[in-house]
């Protein structure tokens, strides 16, 4: 198989991190912080290994701001439902993630927020200066896509993290196109909620929330933390705060050597992505009644969608992988993009580590086949 779909989740894994998943499950058999035998004070550590180096790759200088999460949409829920009070406002770009629009529309459906989406230029981007004259007396956050699911293109992040600053406002990243591959420790985000399925080539049932000195939101799931057992209060300590519940520990080793390897080639991966999807737009864009989206001039990561003429995205999809071609088809959970592109969904093939430059001309003959007949 030739797999194009790591935008949805990294496939293969560095071997490493399923071994060290049924290491757990054959070795360990304790339950981490909630007892003081060997097997509970192992996994115990592997966790803290895992958040240790997560605090590395984000740029966090105090480890316990970094939360385990069941994945990216569950971190960004804490945040957002965490920081969020009645009355607030919300500035979001166009490119945001049904992750990110469905609790926050759910919220403005009620009455409780108001969500303010900003429109960006003719490449795709969203213009700081606009942000700055976006924010009112009553913004209280904004969220940022920092790469599209769609398009691939990357916002100018720091510079918006900047403008969020200048006026107080904290600035919530979401990281599940960037993480992996771009510097997001040097875009200074107040929060960030990473995937660790995706670039960070960790299993699936693995995000992050990594949280800036002053964030601290309100929990929305409580429950036993093996601290503070005493009370019946949920711990205003962090990680205890947001962490409640038995961890996912086979999912956090697989997570912790996924992070151990691309710190390992932390830059080397980015580049090998940039130059296969280069490769990958070029291929397509010789191709007669493709269309590719994404302004040839914007920073993009190694996700790539297109349609071939009138064909239903669906319908390529489906005659790729009855080729052993695995991409993705549809909406991808971004209806804001695919109103701004004007398409009622989208070819979406995105390379990994893993994937070759003969992979991508193997594909790009396949996609030459369909759009011929």
């Amino acid at each position: 198989m030739i797999y194009l779909d790591n935008a949805a989740t990294s496939f293969p894994k560095p071997p490493e991190v399923g071994q060290a998943m049924a290491g757990v499950m054959e070795k360990i058999g304790g339950n981490p912080g909630r007892a003081g035998h060997a097997g509970a004070l192992a996994g115990g550590r592997i966790i803290e290994k895992c958040r240790e180096l997560a605090a590395e790759y984000a740029g966090i200088d105090q480890p316990e701001r970094v939360i385990f999460c069941l994945n990216c949409t569950d971190a960004l829920n804490i945040a957002i439902r965490g920081m969020l009070h009645q009355g607030d406002e919300v500035l979001v770009s166009h490119g945001e993630h049904n992750a990110v629009m469905r609790p926050l529309m759910g919220y403005h459906d009620q009455g409780k927020i108001r969500v303010n989406m900003l429109p960006p230029d003719a490449r795709g981007l969203l213009s700081p200066d606009m942000v700055r004259q976006s924010i009112t007396g009553k913004t209280a956050l904004m969220v940022l896509c920092h790469a599209s699911n769609v398009t691939g293109v990357i916002q100018p992040a720091k510079e918006i993290a900047r403008a969020c600053h200048e006026k107080g406002i904290p600035l919530l990243l979401d990281a599940a196109q960037t993480a992996g591959t771009e510097d997001i420790a040097s875009v200074h985000a107040d929060m960030i909620a990473m995937p660790g399925h995706k670039g960070l080539l960790g299993p699936m049932g693995t995000g992050l929330l990594c949280l800036g000195n002053h964030m601290l939101p309100r929990p929305f799931r409580e429950g036993g933390t093996g601290s503070a057992s005493e009370s019946m209060r949920q711990p205003a300590m962090l990680p205890d705060r947001l962490e409640s519940g038995t961890a996912n520990l086979p999912g956090i080793a697989g997570l912790c050597q996924g992070l151990k390897f691309v710190l390992r080639h932390r830059g080397a991966i980015a580049e090998y992505e940039h130059a296969l999807a280069g490769r990958l737009r070029l291929g397509l864009k010789n191709i007669d009644g493709v269309q590719v989206y994404g302004a040839e001039d914007a920073p993009r990561v190694g996700v790539v969608s297109f349609n071939v003429g009138r064909m239903d995205s669906g319908e390529v999809a489906d005659l790729l992988s009855s080729q052993r071609i695995a991409v993705r088809g549809g909406l991808h959970c971004a209806p804001a993009m695919h109103a701004y592109l004007g398409t009622e969904g989208s070819v979406r093939a995105s390379v990994g580590p893993y994937n070759t430059e003969e992979e991508i001309d193997r594909f790009l003959q396949a996609v030459q086949h369909i759009a011929g007949k």
